[in-house]
C-alpha cells in the first residue's frame, strides 16, 4: 500500500545533532517557548533561508517526526485530501509532525486543521516559502489554531552570538555586498555562484509557478529597477515605463515580490498635513546580497558609489530582524515633505514616534532634524546610525 510505504519511509527516529557548531537563530527561542501547547507552529520566508534546518533543529527533541515534503509528489498525493482516518493512520505513534514546503500542498490548511481538532498526540509544524499561497491555504482553516511566523537570512545580531561582535563588525563591509543568506555566509569562497544560483532559480520560482506571469523578462526588468532605486522614492509610472508594464500590473507585481519575501515596502508617514507628501512608497531587499546579485554588481564597498544605498537597505532589514527576535511591534515609516526634507526611517509604536538618519560616514554626527518634523510630531528619539554606533540599533 502506497500510504504504509511513504510511512516507513518518512517517519525517523531523532538523529545525534551534528558535530559541527551550527548557527543559532534568534526566532528558535521564540519558538521553543511555544513547544507546550497544541497549536501548529509555521514559519514562513524566502526559499533558502533556512526554514528546514531550523524546524529540524526544533523536532531534535522528539521521539518519532513524521516529515513531509510538500515538494514530493507523493506527500502532495497523499495530503491533499486527507480525513481524519487516513491522518491517524499515517501518524500512528509519531509525536511529531513536519510539513515543509507547505505551500504547494492543495487543502493543506484543512488537512492541518483536522489534525489539530482531532488532538492526535502530536506537535505540528509546517513551513512555506510564499505567504500569498500560504495565507489563501491556512488562514482560515487555522484561525486560532497556529503560532505564524517569518525567517529571514541570517542576522548580524545572530553572527555576532556565533562568533563574536568584534569579528562581525570586521566582516561589515563584505555582509554589504555579499550579504546574509546561510549558505553564502557558510560558504565564503563561493558567494558570487550561491547568489547567482539563489536569485536565477528560486527568487521568481514561488511567483511564476502560482501566478502563471507570462511576461517573466517584464518582471526582471522591475526587480532589477526596483534594485537600483533601493533608498529612493518609487513611482509605479517610472517603473512601469522601464519595464513595459502599466500601473496596476507594476503594483500587483510588487506585491508578489513582497509576499514571496524578496522586497518589502515603506510608506511615508503623515497627519494629512498639506505640504507633506502622501501615497509615497520606498521600497528595499530582504537581504544586500540578492539585491547585488540581481544587478550583478560584487565590488567591494572602496569602489561603489551606492554606498549610501547599500548602508541604508542593510540597517533597515537588520532592524526589522531586531524588532523581530526582540517581539518589538512597531510600524515602519519614513517621511519627506514638498521641501524634500526627508527622515529615513520613523518606527511607530505605543503612541510615540522614534526617528532614525542612516549615513555610512560618521563625519555628519551633528546633524540636524528638520524642524517642522520636530514641531508637529515631538518625537520620542531621534538619532544619527552611523558605522560606528550601528551596533546599538542593531544589536543592542
Amino acid at each position: 500500500m502506497q500510504s504504509e510505504k511513504f510511512k516507513r519511509r518518512v517517519i525517523s527516529e531523532n538523529l545525534d545533532v551534528k558535530k559541527e557548531k551550527m548557527i543559532k537563530r534568534n526566532l528558535s527561542e521564540i519558538i521553543s517557548k511555544k513547544l507546550n501547547d497544541n497549536k501548529i507552529i509555521v514559519i514562513l520566508g524566502a526559499r533558502q533561508v533556512g526554514k528546514t534546518t531550523l524546524l529540524e533543529s526544533l523536532t531534535k527533541k522528539y521521539k518519532k517526526v513524521l516529515h513531509f515534503n510538500g515538494d514530493d509528489s507523493d506527500t502532495r498525493s497523499i495530503l491533499s485530501e486527507a480525513n481524519s482516518t487516513k491522518l491517524k493512520y499515517l501518524i500512528g505513534n509519531a509525536d511529531c509532525v513536519f510539513i515543509d514546503e507547505a505551500q504547494r500542498i492543495e487543502n493543506v490548511g484543512l488537512t492541518l486543521k483536522i489534525i489539530h481538532d482531532n488532538r492526535f498526540k502530536c506537535k505540528v509544524f509546517a513551513s512555506g516559502s510564499s505567504a500569498f499561497e500560504i495565507a489563501n491555504k491556512f488562514n482560515e482553516p487555522l484561525t486560532g489554531r497556529k503560532w505564524e511566523y517569518q525567517l529571514y537570512p541570517f542576522s548580524f545580531e545572530e553572527m555576532v552570538k556565533h562568533t563574536n561582535f568584534n569579528e562581525e563588525s570586521r566582516n561589515l563591509s563584505h555582509r554589504l555586498v555579499f550579504g546574509y543568506y546561510p549558505d553564502v555566509v557558510n560558504n565564503p569562497s563561493n558567494e558570487r555562484e550561491i547568489l547567482e544560483q539563489i536569485a536565477n532559480s528560486y527568487l521568481y520560482k514561488d511567483i511564476l509557478n502560482w501566478e502563471r506571469i507570462k511576461k517573466p523578462n517584464q518582471l526582471d526588468k522591475l526587480i532589477k529597477a526596483l534594485a537600483f532605486q533601493v533608498g529612493n522614492l518609487v513611482s509605479y509610472n517610472e517603473l512601469g515605463q522601464i519595464s513595459g508594464l502599466n500601473n496596476e500590473t507594476v503594483e500587483h507585481y510588487i506585491n508578489l515580490l513582497e509576499k514571496a519575501f524578496v522586497v518589502f515596502r515603506l510608506g511615508t508617514y503623515n497627519r494629512n498635513l498639506r505640504n507633506e507628501l502622501k501615497k509615497t512608497r520606498k521600497i528595499y531587499f530582504y537581504d544586500n546580497g540578492i539585491r547585488n546579485a540581481i544587478i550583478k554588481q560584487y565590488m567591494p564597498i572602496e569602489l561603489r558609489n551606492d554606498i549610501g544605498q547599500l548602508w541604508e537597505n542593510f540597517i533597515i532589514s537588520e532592524r526589522i530582524k531586531h524588532n523581530q527576535s526582540n517581539q518589538h511591534f512597531c510600524n515602519t515609516y519614513f517621511w519627506r515633505n514638498l521641501a524634500k526634507q526627508e527622515i529615513d526611517y520613523i518606527e511607530e509604536w505605543g503612541g510615540k514616534i522614534d526617528a532614525f538618519e542612516f549615513k555610512w560616514q560618521s563625519k555628519n554626527e551633528n546633524i540636524k532634524f528638520p524642524n517642522m518634523f520636530l514641531e508637529n510630531y515631538k518625537p520620542n528619539k531621534t538619532k544619527l546610525i552611523t558605522k560606528d554606533n550601528f551596533h546599538e540599533f542593531i544589536c543592542p
